[in-house]
């Protein structure tokens, strides 16, 4: 048990982790989509500028994130525009 824990704490991160982000939910996938094109409908304005959504993974609710760290609660998770795009097709 001792050397279980001892070789977790000594655990790095891959440098490249932060360059691409885990793959959600394709529920989760698809309620951000539905968030953010309903954004994108009432405000046309703001389409292309936002960085993604912050979506809760069990009620699907979320919000249109338009800063590059944004702070998430511990049942969010941070689904990036690029994925959402993606999913679409």
């Amino acid at each position: 048990m001792y050397a279980l824990r001892q070789g977790q704490e000594n655990y790095t991160a891959p440098n490249n982790q932060h360059l691409q982000p885990p793959l959600a939910d394709p529920a989760v996938i698809r309620a951000a989509g539905q968030i953010y094109y309903t954004l994108c409908e009432a405000h046309p304005e703001v389409t292309g500028q936002a960085t993604g959504v912050a979506i809760n993974r069990t009620t699907h609710r979320g919000k249109v994130i338009f800063t590059n760290q944004p702070v998430l609660l511990p049942q969010e998770c941070f689904v990036p525009l690029s994925q959402i795009e993606s999913h679409m097709y």
